[in-house]
């Protein structure tokens, strides 16, 4: 009942919207964008030519996150939606769709990817992993595809939006290098990566971790008693020195983990927090993503040696 008035508030408010007697008057060109990820990707390019309105903030979980009141009121306003897509954003997905059948520009950045590029799930709604944003070369394609969409969308200002593209790709290509770097002084055998949830597989990939998440894809779904005897099991087996806790999801069950593990005379220790699905806090390192993914490996490196 509760999605169908969402529908409905929106649908009324979208309607208004697009009349151009409702047009507004500050000539702004508004984006409204969903995980902080996108946020700051979209501030990078768009620079002082767009106003950016990001609905989730740090340590939001996307895959749990429900439109509020002001949501509905940016979302009918904006003059342009970029959010993630392949469901990750689970509780929005019907709502987006909604829109695009009534001509709305709301674009989903995976969109830039290949779907033979994805990491594919029979677990999981989509049928693909969602977390994309781990991949820095995907990132690369998606801050190209999100600067041809500004220019189309602002022609007067597409060499600045090009420009800025080109500028934060370069900075992509440099982190890519300074974190291979640093994950080059973990031997093969230590490159294990636990976490509470499958977020980091296409980090994994990227980077050749073997990664294990305690929950699935989405943290709707709970890890259960079986869950927490696998992994702990993979841990010993393995080895491992450390488990890691995500700023996004709760801690209590990588904290059930542990306590499986030491149960069976097996130290590991929790080796700090990462960030997954959202950035950290604003004005911080950790709160871009370039930052946020410098500190994801130092963090792992540190924990797993």
């Amino acid at each position: 009942m509760k999605i169908i008035i969402l529908f409905a508030v929106i649908g009324g408010l979208l309607f208004s919207c697009n009349d151009t007697s409702t047009k507004k008057e500050d000539n702004t060109f508004d984006i409204v964008t969903t995980t902080s990820m996108i946020t700051d990707l979209v501030k990078n390019i768009g620079g002082d030519k767009v106003v950016v309105h990001g609905l989730m903030g740090a340590g939001v979980d996307p895959h749990l996150y429900k439109a509020s009141e002001g949501d509905v009121s940016k979302l009918s306003n904006a003059d342009m939606i970029l959010y993630n897509g392949l469901h990750l954003e689970g509780k929005l997905v019907d709502v987006f769709e909604r829109m695009k059948k009534q001509n709305i520009n709301a674009i989903a950045i995976s969109d830039a990817l290949d779907k033979k590029d994805l990491i594919s799930s029979t677990l999981f709604e989509s049928n693909y992993d969602p977390h994309i944003w781990f991949n820095i070369g995907y990132w690369e394609l998606m801050t190209l595809f999100v600067a041809d969409k500004l220019s189309n969308a602002l022609p007067e200002s597409a060499a600045y939006f090009q420009d800025n593209a080109q500028k934060y790709l370069q900075q992509l290509k440099e982190l890519n290098v300074e974190l291979r770097n640093e994950i080059a002084t973990l031997s093969q055998d230590q490159r294990r990566l636990v976490t509470a949830h499958d977020a980091f597989n296409y980090f994994g990939k990227a980077f050749g971790f073997d990664v294990v998440g305690l929950q699935g894809l989405s943290t709707a779904t709970e890890a259960g008693v079986q869950d927490v005897q696998e992994t702990a099991a993979y841990i010993i087996e393995h080895k491992v020195k450390s488990v890691f806790i995500e700023s996004s999801v709760p801690r209590r069950t990588i904290e059930a983990l542990k306590a499986a593990v030491n149960s069976k005379e097996h130290e590991v220790s929790i080796g700090g927090t990462l960030y997954s699905d959202a950035l950290g806090d604003p004005n911080t390192e950790e709160g871009t993503y370039i930052g946020m993914f410098r500190y994801n490996v130092k963090t792992i490196v540190k924990a797993l040696k």
